[in-house]
């Protein structure tokens, strides 16, 4: 399951936060958790470091933003709320999301588990997001502050930085309503 999502938020709180908070990468659990994905390329590749992986990430709670508002906007229950800040040269590998953190906080719960992924900015050049959907591969390259994808565990995905300036992007994780 895919949808283009739109919301209109102040974006402030999330493009303002204090990114150094959390330094860190996707790939020490995608080599492990996402072999299937990596084993029709041969592997998961060993250009793909520490280095050129890297994200900033903020989570906040609903003391902070309003989940519901940003719930009744993209049509979910809001578990998790975190923006990102992508670093120029950096890449989220290829990979589908598992939902780690929602499937341990409601380890019974069997409601439709999905992502919102939205920009906080108006795309610039080199910023990049790609995804595969019935074996078609697609690529979004523009769009406006508060447009986005919402996707479930199915959809493998990507996201690149090959531009000059961060990339900040909004996950909203919850259950669909």
């Amino acid at each position: 399951m895919i949808k283009k999502v739109k919301v209109d938020l102040d974006f402030d709180i999330f493009l303002m936060a204090d990114f150094s908070m959390h330094t860190g990468t996707c790939i020490k659990h995608q080599v492990h958790e996402l072999q299937d994905i990596h084993t029709q390329y041969g592997g998961f590749p060993e250009s793909y470091t520490s280095a050129n992986t890297v994200i900033h990430q903020v989570w906040f709670d609903n003391a902070r933003v309003d989940y519901g508002n940003i719930g009744i906007q993209l049509g979910i229950e809001p578990v998790t709320v975190s923006a990102i800040k992508q670093p120029p040269g950096c890449v989220i590998p290829l990979h589908r999301d598992t939902f780690y953190q929602t499937k341990i906080k409601y380890p019974n719960d069997s409601r439709k588990i999905v992502r919102a992924n939205i920009f906080l900015e108006y795309s610039q050049i080199g910023h990049i997001i790609q995804y595969i959907q019935s074996d078609v591969i697609h690529s979004v390259t523009e769009w406006s502050a508060g447009e986005g994808y919402m996707w479930d565990n199915e959809i493998v995905h990507l996201g690149a930085n090959a531009g000059m300036t961060p990339k900040f992007t909004l996950q909203v994780t919850g259950f669909l309503l």
